[in-house]
C-alpha cells in the first residue's frame, strides 16, 4: 500500500519572515518596544511654552502640518500672548495672521471662542480636566489629549490623528475607523503611563516611514510583525 504523501510546508515569501502569532496585547507591546528603540526622543513637534500656546497651536494644526503651524504661532503669541488678549482679538486681524494654516475663518472663530470661554469660565487659565477642555469651542477629544499629555503630563487618553489611525489599522491593532473608537481599542493594549508617548511614536513613524501613499515597508523595523507588510 502506497504511503500518502505528506503535505508540503508553505514557506514565507522570500525576503519576509512569517509573522509570529501573539496575543493582541503582546503584539502591541512588541510594536511599542521597537518604536521606542527607533525613536527614543519622540515628542510633540508643535512649539509651545505654555498650555495656552499648545492649545492654540493644536487648534491650528487641524488639516495643517506642524511645520506650518510653527511658522505662524510666533506672531500669534506675540500679538495675543494670553487668553485674555486673544479673547478681545479682532477676527479679521487674527485671520490674516493664521491664513496660511488653512480654514482660517473657522480656526479664528474657534480660537477667539476658546479664549473667551477660558476667561469666562476658568479665570484665564487653561483647564486641566478632559470634560472642561472638550467644553471649549474648537476643542475635541484629540486636542484635549494633546494638551493633557504634553502640557500637563496626564495620560487621560491616546491622541488619534490621521497618522495614528492609519498605523493602527495597518499594524493590526484595530479595525475601527472612527477616531474615538480607535482610541478606545488602543487604550487597553498599552500601559497607561505610555499613552502620550505612544501617539508620538506612531506619528513619527507615520511621517518618516509608514507614508499614507507609499509606505517604505522594506526599510521598516516592524515589517516582520506587520500584517500589511506581510499581505
Amino acid at each position: 500500500m502506497t504511503k500518502p504523501a505528506s503535505p508540503r510546508r508553505r514557506r514565507a515569501p522570500k525576503g519576509k519572515r512569517a509573522t509570529v502569532k501573539r496575543s493582541p496585547t503582546a503584539h502591541a507591546r512588541e510594536l511599542e518596544r521597537r518604536l521606542v528603540a527607533l525613536y527614543p526622543d519622540a515628542h510633540c513637534e508643535l512649539d509651545f511654552r505654555s498650555p495656552f500656546e499648545l492649545l492654540c497651536a493644536t487648534i491650528l494644526s487641524a488639516q495643517c502640518t506642524d511645520k506650518r503651524v510653527n511658522l505662524v504661532t510666533p506672531e500669534l503669541f506675540q500679538r495675543w500672548p494670553t487668553a485674555g488678549a486673544l479673547a478681545t482679538a479682532d477676527a479679521a486681524q487674527l485671520e490674516s495672521v493664521i491664513r496660511s494654516t488653512g480654514f482660517f475663518r473657522s480656526k479664528a472663530k474657534s480660537l477667539i471662542g476658546m479664549a473667551r470661554a477660558v476667561v469666562a469660565s476658568h479665570g484665564g487659565q487653561v483647564p486641566t480636566e478632559m470634560a472642561a477642555l472638550t467644553a471649549l469651542p474648537g476643542v475635541g477629544r484629540k486636542t484635549a489629549n494633546v494638551l493633557l499629555g504634553n502640557a500637563f503630563d496626564r495620560n487621560e487618553g491616546i491622541v488619534v490623528d490621521t497618522h495614528v489611525a492609519r498605523l493602527a489599522a495597518r499594524l493590526g491593532l484595530t479595525t475601527e475607523s472612527d477616531p474615538v473608537r480607535i482610541e478606545q481599542a488602543l487604550m487597553p493594549l498599552f500601559a497607561r503611563d505610555g499613552w502620550a508617548r505612544l501617539s508620538h511614536l506612531l506619528i513619527w513613524h507615520g511621517r518618516r516611514v509608514c507614508d499614507a501613499r507609499k509606505p517604505r515597508c522594506p526599510e521598516c523595523t516592524l515589517s516582520d510583525i506587520c500584517p500589511s507588510a506581510q499581505a
